[in-house]
């Protein structure tokens, strides 16, 4: 691996990594700006389908946020990243998913268990969310596997 892959892959890591903080934390607009105009988030029959474009990921997760109480009433802990580098304007990222519960009054800390499964785009010289899917482990379980680039 030669340093520019790494710095590639530690820019991804980041990506997803702000993902989850903003998400968590109320932050629509930043989470937004994470995605490609034309992004598609594919979180099954479960969770409203596919999500396509900036404007339905936006009105999608904004509905979340709003059912999830205050900020960080739910935290999106994601370990275990394997980024794979396409091209220089595409790779492949899997990260394990563990979504706590912190608010007070939930009997349980434990929300959901699975696997993210994204592709990434480099727009203008930044790395992009272009795809992400959820391969649920549990409670429910709907794997799908590695996507295949």
């Amino acid at each position: 691996m030669t340093l520019e892959e790494l710095l590639e892959k530690e820019t991804i890591k980041e990506l997803r990594i702000k993902y989850s903080h903003f998400f968590d934390g109320k932050d629509l607009q930043g989470l937004v700006d994470l995605f490609t105009e034309d992004a598609v988030c594919e979180f099954g029959p479960n969770y409203g389908g596919d999500w396509v474009g900036k404007a339905q990921i936006k009105e999608n997760f904004a509905g979340y946020m709003a059912q999830e109480g205050p900020p960080f009433a739910v935290l999106h802990s994601v370990t275990n990243p394997w980024i794979r580098l396409i091209d220089d304007h595409t790779a492949n990222g899997r990260w394990y998913l563990h979504d706590l519960f912190t608010a007070e009054g939930n009997d349980s800390p434990l929300g959901l268990y699975g696997i993210y499964d994204d592709v990434y785009k480099k727009v203008d010289g930044c790395w992009l969310i272009d795809r992400t899917r959820i391969d649920f482990l549990w409670p429910k379980r709907e794997f799908y596997g590695l996507r295949n680039l």
